[in-house]
């Protein structure tokens, strides 16, 4: 026991070390774009990403799926670049680029040596402001977003039911709104959408470049100014004003019934606060809680619900605390063969009570504590980890600082912290409850 002790201890001022060495520059050009370079000289690679503070959620109503569809039109050709021609030279340079749209963000990234940094500069401010579309760029593009909805969302009965639980949990918040789009507005996505979220979002005071790997600040800061700086900023852009949930005063079910479902099972989503900056305990409480409650085979849910009950083959829960507006705490439960939904419900449910009720256990919370901080020491292994975590929180509302006491916080996490947050959350006027069958099922009072 003394040995695993003193290995813990020793992990942890690892861990303090290396948070107090991760060394990151946070610049702001003339025209507001946020510059923040992270520096890792251990492999001449360099992870150079640009994320707009615009997402799915910041789309206007009938044209869902317009921030996404935008996202796969900027890999076609600009004034200067032909369709195709930004990731085949990002390719010819031994490199590789992708970019993904979320509710809160749209961002694009090359992974390549760090020598090649001012090229890949050098065509992603093109991309900003150049961009060159047509109609025959909309048809093609339109038919592929579609086809990426049939593959990812039409052929799969569980995401055209989480689909209709995020539309049910958000009456009206963005956020009940399909990242990828309802089919019937995507089919009528025109040239005017793309190009009017365009214009309004893709300006350098709406982005934030983040830079990480084998690099030196200033010169970073140098190739910022010549290749973004030089770019116009939009005037007109306005803050982030979103419609908000009226307060939820009931909760909600739903089945879904599909034939396709080979094995069915209950999830549930509680209405819960999002990290804010400067104020980020609640949210740590419930990272843990999830981890807690579901994050593993040696959480709560698993010990009482695979092991000891056999009455699932899953469960699990999750926190999406990264998100600007209030976010969900959900639960997922598959029944074992012959266990009904509505027992493994009721066995979900019991999980609950008795983890209010009997308290978090303190070697178990630990035990957690130092895997979280040693998951934080091995992304430093990866720029593409610290590009994304900086980036992710940068346009959720967080700043540096909030990111950088991050792991802190999570450390200072008490029990009776967590135990308030599960008070909190499990409300049940807040929650969405979805069963997903394969045949008819009826929803318990």
């Amino acid at each position: 026991m003394s040995r695993i002790i003193a290995l813990a201890a020793g992990l942890v001022m690892t861990a303090i070390s290396v948070q107090a060495q991760e060394q990151v520059s946070d610049f702001q050009l003339d025209n507001g774009m946020q510059v923040v370079v992270i520096e890792d000289h251990r492999a001449p690679v360099v992870m150079h990403m640009v994320w707009y503070r615009a997402g799915s959620a910041d789309e206007p109503a009938g044209a869902s799926g317009v921030a996404h569809f935008l996202e796969h039109l900027l890999f076609k050709g600009t004034d200067t670049m032909e369709p195709g021609e930004f990731s085949a030279t990002v390719a010819a340079n031994g490199g590789r680029d992708n970019a993904f749209t979320s509710y809160d963000y749209t961002a694009y990234f090359q992974r390549v040596a760090a020598d090649r940094l001012e090229l890949m500069m050098q065509m992603e401010s093109d991309r900003m402001i150049n961009l060159r579309l047509g109609e025959a760029e909309i048809l093609t593009e339109r038919q592929v977003i579609i086809e990426e909805r049939n593959q990812r969302t039409e052929n799969s009965p569980g995401a055209l039911m989480r689909e209709q639980l995020s539309a049910a949990q958000y009456y009206n918040h963005r956020y009940g709104v399909p990242i990828i789009g309802w089919r019937h507005e995507m089919e009528t996505l025109s040239l005017e959408d793309a190009l009017a979220y365009y214009r309004t979002y893709y300006a350098p005071n709406n982005a934030a470049l983040i830079v990480a790997g084998d690099v030196e600040p200033d010169e970073v800061l140098e190739l910022a100014k010549t290749y973004y700086g030089v770019l116009p900023a939009n005037p007109d852009l306005g803050p982030r004003n979103r419609t908000q949930e009226p307060p939820q005063t009931s909760a909600r079910r739903m089945v879904f019934e599909d034939p396709r479902v080979a094995q069915p099972y209950v999830t549930r989503s509680y209405l819960a606060p999002e990290r804010n900056p400067g104020d980020q305990k609640t949210a740590a409480a419930l990272t843990l809680l999830a981890e807690l409650l579901g994050g593993g085979t040696t959480s709560l849910m698993n010990e009482r619900l695979q092991f000891e009950q056999k009455l699932a083959v899953y469960s699990g829960a999750h926190y999406r605390g990264s998100s600007l507006d209030q976010t969900t705490f959900d639960l997922t439960v598959v029944p074992a063969q012959g266990v009904t939904l509505e027992d493994a419900e009721a066995a979900m449910d019991a999980v609950l009570v008795e983890f209010v009720e009997a308290g978090v256990n303190s070697q178990h919370l630990d035990r957690i504590k130092m895997q979280l901080r040693a998951s934080q020491i091995y992304e430093r292994d990866s720029v593409e980890s610290m590009a994304n975590r900086y980036g992710h929180a940068l346009t959720s509302g967080l700043g540096i600082e909030d990111v950088q006491a991050w792991p802190d916080v999570l450390q200072a996490v008490t029990e009776e912290d967590i135990l308030a947050a599960a008070r909190m959350v499990f409300d049940e006027r807040q929650s969405v409850t979805g069963w997903l069958t394969g045949v008819s099922a009826e929803v318990t009072q």
